[in-house]
């Protein structure tokens, strides 16, 4: 999420976790508008900000409450109980959170401001528990559906038959998984929903031609595929990593689709370039605005994702019971339970990982100081599009690999840091504080008061002031 607000891949700044969000010395796409002279506001959860971003960033936020999922589908102590399907949920849409937020958003433009605006709906929907009000909970026949990637291939990474293990997964079918994934498909088709009124909103106000709409998730979701569910933090399988990017701008072309890849950060230098703002940090954001206008993608563009935590910074892991926020995740009973304790007793298995994705080939590298190469994958794309058959430590692609990871290194390298735009004075000193006399003994001890010793006519001597210790 910090990505796609600053243009910024995860290594830049250390945005790996959970708990380490945008601070107010980072920048962010929110405070850009905001100082561009947009009134920006957020409707939805908040995984984004860290308390001191919010008065620079944003006019107005908040998150409505309301329903989200019908309950646990399973007992605890069946299986099925940590796989995230529940029932229908059982009430009036119109009293969830998601419909509520997007309602308060529409009742925005009915008020029809007459300030520019952005307006940020971060929507919890169709992330887990896989839930969704009717019609849409039953709206797709898990018989209809495609074949899941099945589960126990050979050559995946650890973490998949641990997931399996820890959330009690190994015995349920494939019939159960697809279910799972039509409740899934039925929930995104909830967010579609809310999507259409929030397009319809905008027509009926007139703000529909002069609004640029943005439409894209954070994550995938396994949903039943390879016999897992939720996700992974060292997990880039395309099922997680490749997700949805709408785009509507006045004056873009209509109805066109683009195959060649792009990133999530992609929307940072979009959005400034549409709003006529110049960034002031550097970033590796890349503007779309030729694409959405109309032309081609990069053929030859190569993207990158990174996931998971290094096993030498525990503060990053889920399921510390020690941690106040995380006393939740200790309870046999919570959902999220199997996913903390996994991390907590096998952190191998959620290592720091790092994915290179070429039009032909993909390549995700695991590496921690306790295995410097831990269960990583490669796959030939146009052989193998579902990512089924790891050939990481196949001979035959061992130059390929090789290449890979040469251009790992420069990416690596060539995005490693960023340089801040404010410059320092140097030779500052703060204001002169008194100095004791013990000090200023000492100070000509030192040879200050020998002239040749001393730069300038008056030097400048600072101690602390003396309350402080």
């Amino acid at each position: 999420r910090a990505s796609f607000m600053t243009g910024w891949y995860t290594h830049v700044r250390g945005h790996r976790s959970l708990w380490h969000l945008l601070h107010d010395d980072e920048p962010n796409l929110l405070r850009y508008l905001k100082n561009g002279g947009y009134t920006v506001n957020w409707w939805g959860k908040n995984d984004l900000l860290a308390e001191d971003s919010f008065n620079s960033s944003v006019t107005l936020a908040m998150q409505s409450g309301g329903g989200m999922d019908g309950g646990n589908k399973y007992k605890f102590g069946e299986d099925g109980y940590y796989s995230f399907l529940s029932n229908p949920f059982d009430g009036n849409m119109t009293v969830m959170s998601d419909y509520r937020n997007v309602e308060a958003a529409i009742q925005y433009l009915q008020s029809k401001p007459d300030k520019p605006f952005m307006l940020y709906l971060p929507l919890t929907k169709p992330h887990p528990p896989y839930s969704a009000p009717e019609p849409f909970y039953s709206s797709i026949n898990p018989k209809n559906l495609t074949d899941l990637r099945p589960a126990n291939l050979v050559g995946k990474p650890d973490y998949h038959q641990l997931i399996r293990k820890y959330r009690n997964l190994t015995t349920l079918n494939d019939e159960f998984f697809k279910e799972l994934q039509a409740v899934y498909l039925g929930s995104i088709s909830y967010s579609d929903h809310l999507f259409g009124m929030l397009l319809q909103a905008l027509e009926e106000t007139g703000y529909a031609d002069s609004t640029a709409v943005f439409v894209f998730a954070d994550h995938g979701d396994y949903a039943g595929d390879y016999g897992l569910v939720e996700k992974w933090p060292s997990g880039l399988e395309d099922v997680l990593t490749h997700v949805p990017l709408l785009v509507r701008v006045p004056g873009g072309a209509k109805n066109h689709r683009v195959a060649e890849q792009v990133q999530h950060m992609d929307i940072v230098a979009t959005i400034l370039n549409l709003a006529n703002i110049t960034a002031q940090h550097t970033h590796f954001s890349q503007d779309l605005t030729p694409i959405v206008m109309g032309a081609s993608g990069d053929p030859n563009r190569v993207v990158y994702a990174e996931g998971g935590y290094g096993t030498n910074e525990p503060q990053d892991f889920e399921g510390n019971c020690n941690v106040s926020s995380q006393a939740g995740m200790c309870n046999p009973k919570a959902i999220y339970y199997p996913k903390g304790m996994q991390q907590q007793q096998h952190p191998l298995s959620v290592c720091r990982s790092v994915m290179i994705r070429t039009p032909k080939y993909k390549l995700v590298y695991r590496s921690d100081e306790r295995d410097p190469d831990h269960c990583s994958e490669l796959y030939d794309l146009q052989k193998d599009p579902r990512e089924l058959n790891n050939i990481y430590n196949e001979s035959s692609y061992e130059d390929v690999k090789k290449q890979l990871k040469e251009q790992l290194l420069l990416w690596y390298i060539q995005t490693s840091d960023v340089t801040p735009f404010k410059t320092d004075g140097r030779g500052y000193f703060p204001p002169h504080q008194d100095v004791d006399s013990k000090l200023m003994t000492a100070i000509h001890k030192m040879g200050l008061q020998n002239p040749d010793n001393v730069i300038g006519e008056n030097p400048v001597i600072y101690s602390a002031p003396k309350n402080l210790k």
